[in-house]
């Protein structure tokens, strides 16, 4: 990319005050273990404070008030900027308090993209320890080497490390934040290749759990007008919010091809980025949460607003297992997967009735929750009146395909019904069901009129009511379980006293 060969040659602004000269003697070359090297601060002093007592003072002063947005959260990687403090640290020190303080890490993987070197390839320190104001940061040499012994895509090519600030700036917010000991895993990407990162993600994705924390290091946009940066950068986090490697390759190009003035990059760290949604596209709960947004034009410590850059927070968590969830009755869906569902059931609709065909979804487009295995119902309305309903309890299908399926068969085998033809699908409206999972009760009066479907089941037969089929009725609980025994499991009117009977949840998704 020319605005990324042109920002390694101008990061200046902000990022930078150190000249590109001054070269610190850091880099020893296949070194034992007892010739370690410490990895002296170059930043110090210009993008945070070398005097320690100044630099806890300035910590102190940018986590004060902080609280985590979602507390107990397990968060697995965070985005973090890299500037200088006065500029992005109140936006750093909010990606950090995400974390658990008291949270012991078996390491810390630190990955930022290189502002100085070009190669096809990343770095991993693996000569010795980080050192900043407050204190050395110790790094895990024998993970670094095994990694650079196994994979080529690795190298120990330390020089790369001597004078990037993306990684360094991050280690007094740990030393800061954590209270037990860490290790760090150092690395830096040099590529501008999108398969090269995703040869790293394959290598780091084992590592990518509970135990381990990945730090991403980035600044957003380089350098536009202050109201510019803010839609340019908007659009990128939406990007990164969708896990979804290719689309965020595309918003970039987009933001690169948009001729914005002043836009050197809208993402310095997009490789680094880019490598840690190839680790967590396929991974199931995982989560993009946005924490919170400013750019320089913010800042007391730099007025002019006609070339700024941004800086963004960003953390990923992994949700509560989703099939717990349904389990406990807590499970939701936002407003974004309702409004995919609907969608995906009238394009399934207008499809197959009129071609025959099932439309092909692209799994990577929806989010985990689309993805999780639970039933769903269908309903098709005509001028307010019931056109079809049809759902299932048990299946091993993701939800959007549940979702397809009982378009489908609510359109043409409700048996109470004519299949639907053509001329009435525009006046067809669609209800979703998003079932939990069922519960085992042995007394009606476990049933909340309104809140529980009922599910009655003998031998062969069986029969269900949703939710709302109580809120419409105004039936008691017991009218309610009879007439499902009678009218749906065929089992008369007294028949679920010696049924099984279960309870389960709905989320309702109406149009």
């Amino acid at each position: 990319m020319i605005c990324r060969l042109l920002f390694l040659i101008f990061d200046v602004f902000h990022n930078s005050l150190v000249p590109f000269a001054q070269i610190i003697q850091t880099t020893v070359m296949n070194t034992s273990d007892k010739e370690l090297v410490t990895r002296e601060p170059a930043v110090a002093g210009q993008f945070y404070p070398g005097n320690p007592d100044e630099l806890r003072n300035e910590l102190d002063s940018l986590f004060e008030k902080l609280e985590p947005k979602s507390p107990g959260a397990n968060v697995l990687a965070l985005i973090a900027p890299h500037a200088g403090y006065v500029y992005s640290g109140y936006i750093a020190a909010e990606s950090f308090v995400q974390i658990d303080p008291e949270k012991e890490y078996d390491n810390i993987f630190l990955i930022g993209s290189s502002h100085r070197m070009m190669f096809d390839g990343a770095s991993i320190y693996t000569c010795g320890n980080f050192k900043t104001p407050l204190g050395i940061v110790h790094v895990n040499i024998a993970l670094a080497k095994e990694l650079t012994s196994n994979y080529s895509v690795f190298t120990t090519q330390n020089d790369a490390h001597a004078q990037e600030h993306s990684l360094e700036v991050q280690l007094p917010f740990l030393q800061h934040h954590l209270k037990k000991p860490f290790r760090i895993v150092p690395i830096i990407i040099a590529t501008q290749h999108a398969a090269t990162c995703r040869k790293i993600a394959e290598a780091l994705k084992p590592y990518f759990n509970s135990s381990n924390l990945f730090i991403i290091s980035t600044d957003f946009s380089h350098y536009p007008a202050y109201e510019v940066a803010k839609k340019v950068d908007t659009a990128t986090a939406n990007a990164i919010q969708q896990n979804n490697p290719e689309l965020l390759l595309l918003t970039l190009k987009k933001n690169e091809q948009a001729g914005v003035a002043g836009l050197l990059t809208s993402l310095c760290g997009w490789t680094s980025v880019l490598t840690l949604e190839y680790i967590t596209e396929d991974m199931p709960g995982m989560a993009y949460k946005f924490i919170d947004y400013r750019n320089s034009g913010d800042t007391r410590y730099y007025s002019d607003k006609s070339r700024v850059v941004g800086y963004c927070s960003l953390v990923v968590i992994q949700e509560m297992k989703l099939q717990e969830e349904l389990r406990e009755n807590v499970f939701e869906l936002q407003s974004g997967d309702q409004e995919a569902l609907t969608r995906i059931a009238h394009e399934t609709l207008e499809s197959y009735i009129n071609q025959g065909i099932v439309p092909e979804i692209d799994p990577k487009s929806l989010t985990s929750r689309l993805l999780i295995s639970t039933g769903a119902f269908v309903s098709l309305y005509m001028n307010g009146k019931l056109r079809g309903c049809i759902g299932k309890f048990q299946t091993d299908e993701p939800l959007y395909k549940v979702v397809q399926e009982m378009t489908i068969s609510s359109a043409t085998h409700d048996h109470r019904f004519s299949r639907v033809e053509k001329h009435e699908i525009p006046k067809i409206s669609i209800e979703i069901s998003v079932l939990t999972l069922l519960k085992r009760i042995v007394s009606i009066d476990e049933i909340q009129l309104g809140r529980h479907g009922i599910y009655i089941k003998k031998g062969s037969s069986s029969g269900t009511y949703l939710p709302q089929v109580a809120r419409n009725t105004g039936w008691t609980v017991e009218e309610f379980v009879s007439r499902c025994s009678r009218d749906k499991a065929g089992l008369g009117p007294e028949g679920w006293r010696n049924a099984e009977l279960y309870t389960y949840e709905a989320i309702i998704i109406k149009e």
